[in-house]
């Protein structure tokens, strides 16, 4: 094992109780995993992209720390903005005190809030847009489909975005992804504002929908990709908040098995799950990992790890753990 760096030495120091040293136990455990062969698919929910988790993300997907990513369709392209548009970012500190009429003058002046970030909507949304349509549209016409990540792979690898760029690239996640072809699923892509634009378009009769592959398709595609990619140590789940980018594709093993019939099927291997949702009735972002062995999702020996913490300040510190920084 490689020498840890001053912040893993400082978490290990001083991270020793409560959901610190669950911090320590899970990042451990994510090293052990990988350690003995094992893979890792990423969940991304939120807005990780926006809060720059591309820092840390970026290296773990160069270092083949990760093997998959799973993340909402704001995810995918709030990176991509980030890049081309960073320098027209607004930051509202007080972002708790805005009154209802300054929340309007600031989408008057075309800033979408995002907590305490506004992303700009010119430079970033239709930034990418123009580029997006000649690739949609490209597709449409030659009768090809792909997914939504894939049609934001071309973008990026065929340099058109470069001229634009505002961060250094090795700090953007979807740059690392695109150069290793990383495998990405993104549930729900259609509630995002990439694919709201997409969807204007096909109401407007300029593509067909089918022209971007559905949900019920990356559910297949992933259907392939898990016994595969499942063997020896077995695949890890490792998700950073709630919501559907975790809830999507941890089900596939249920599926596998229950649906599919397909009774070899291994469990997840690991699970970690960084939430500030408290637990509560009914609620699934907010419900322990045990739960996840009545669904058929984690077996009782499964290393389990909750982090009830905010995300963009646990994520970070547990990829520079693995990182050795």
């Amino acid at each position: 094992m490689s020498t840890k760096g001053p912040i893993s030495k400082f978490i290990e120091n001083n991270y020793l109780h409560f959901n610190a040293a669950a911090l320590v136990d899970a990042a451990k455990g994510y090293e052990t995993h990988l350690l003995e062969g094992g893979k890792m698919m990423v969940t991304l929910a939120g807005a990780m992209s926006t809060a720059e988790l591309g820092k840390s993300l970026a290296e773990m997907i160069r270092q083949d720390k990760i093997h998959i990513i799973s993340c909402t369709g704001a995810n995918l392209e709030e990176d991509i903005m980030n890049l081309v548009a960073h320098n027209s970012y607004k930051r509202v500190p007080n972002y708790r005190d805005l009154s209802p009429q300054e929340e309007r003058d600031l989408l008057d002046n075309h800033f979408n809030r995002v907590t305490d970030t506004c992303i700009p909507e010119e430079e970033a949304f239709r930034r990418l847009q123009s580029h997006l349509f000649d690739i949609w549209n490209k597709a449409d016409k030659s009768g090809e489909r792909y997914f939504p990540h894939e049609f934001m792979y071309q973008m990026i690898n065929s340099g058109v975005l470069e001229q634009y760029y505002e961060i250094d690239p090795k700090d953007s996640w979807m740059v690392a992804a695109a150069e290793k072809n990383l495998p990405i699923v993104v549930p729900g892509w259609e509630d995002s504002t990439m694919g709201n634009i997409f969807a204007s378009y096909c109401i407007k009769g300029e593509f067909k929908a089918s022209t971007t592959k559905s949900g019920i398709e990356y559910m297949m595609w992933l259907a392939d990709w898990y016994p595969k990619n499942s063997d020896g140590k077995g695949l890890g789940f490792f998700q950073v908040g709630g919501g559907i980018a975790g809830d999507f594709p941890i089900c596939v093993v249920p599926m596998l098995y229950q649906d599919m019939e397909m009774h070899d099927i291994p469990f997840w291997s690991y699970f970690c799950q960084i939430s500030d949702s408290t637990t509560s009735y009914g609620s699934y972002s907010g419900a322990v990992p045990n739960e996840k062995i009545t669904w058929g999702k984690l077996d009782v020996d499964t290393p389990k790890f909750i982090i009830e913490s905010d995300a963009t300040i646990v994520a970070p510190l547990i990829f520079a753990y693995l990182l050795d920084q």
